[in-house]
């Protein structure tokens, strides 16, 4: 099971860019994106129905802002929006497909801007904590894949010693990858297949993510202990570019199907 996880900013344009003819030739099985700019209503056919993808979107209330899609090869046996939690979902922040024995959502956390301060965005880190701790209580597996608006480690971060105050990369930011990597024994997918540095998906300039300066890995998929045994491959898409965030491809290896 081969699954993408892709930020855009606005995903009327990225299609417009060649998004879907990529992802027809990248053998994809999921792809999950983030911050579509656009309400499903608005978006053109060419938007909703992609060649060789089933296509369920959530929008925010808000235009041209937030919202999340998953594009699934196989039809999933339910779709899910939103943590149940009014506030959060009028952004439109998550979206999970359900298959056999495996659930994968695609989910934008919120940066600081107009919208949200700090204490929102912390505010969002505890709502989805407690959310992956009730998924730890069900019989199935969880990848969550997103634009989390934070890096874990140092080695996650180009210029980690001038960023420490930054947010992205805040202690109490920081703090919130230990407990889901630590007590929740949640695993950081890539990094059980590819340890190499300067994997980032995220730089602040077009002009840094040419030089491959100032690079942030912010873009995870993270799952349950259970998936971890099954993760094969995973790399960072640098090209094509469809805005500022790199594409996160990681396998996944089933015994069986999902």
């Amino acid at each position: 099971m081969r699954i993408i996880t892709l930020h855009v900013d606005g995903l009327e344009q990225a299609v417009k860019n060649g998004l879907y003819q990529w992802l027809s030739s990248a053998d994809v099985d999921v792809v999950a994106i983030q911050n579509l700019k656009a309400k499903e209503y608005q978006l053109s056919d060419d938007v909703l129905y992609p060649e060789g993808f089933n296509a369920y979107f959530f929008d925010a209330a808000e235009d041209n802002y937030s919202g999340v899609a998953i594009l699934t090869r196989d039809v999933p046996k339910a779709i899910m929006t939103g943590l149940a939690h009014a506030e959060w979902d009028m952004q439109g922040r998550f979206i999970q497909a359900d298959f056999d024995h495996v659930s994968v959502a695609s989910v934008l956390f919120p940066t600081i801007d107009e919208h949200n301060t700090l204490e929102d965005k912390l505010e969002f880190q505890q709502v989805f904590l407690e959310h992956l701790q009730k998924t730890r209580r069900k019989r199935r597996e969880f990848i969550f894949c997103g634009n989390f608006e934070a890096a874990h480690k140092t080695v996650d971060i180009q210029d980690w010693k001038n960023a420490q105050d930054t947010p992205g990369f805040m202690p109490e930011e920081r703090a919130w990858f230990d407990q889901i990597f630590g007590p929740v024994e949640f695993t950081d997918a890539f990094r059980e297949a590819n340890f190499g540095e300067n994997q980032f998906t995220w730089w602040p300039d077009e002009e840094s993510q040419r030089r491959d300066q100032s690079g942030w890995r912010i873009d995870y998929q993270i799952c349950t202990p259970g998936v971890r045994q099954y993760v094969v491959e995973a790399r960072i898409e640098k090209a094509p570019q469809f805005g500022k965030h790199a594409a996160v491809m990681i396998e996944y290896e089933f015994d069986e199907e999902i």
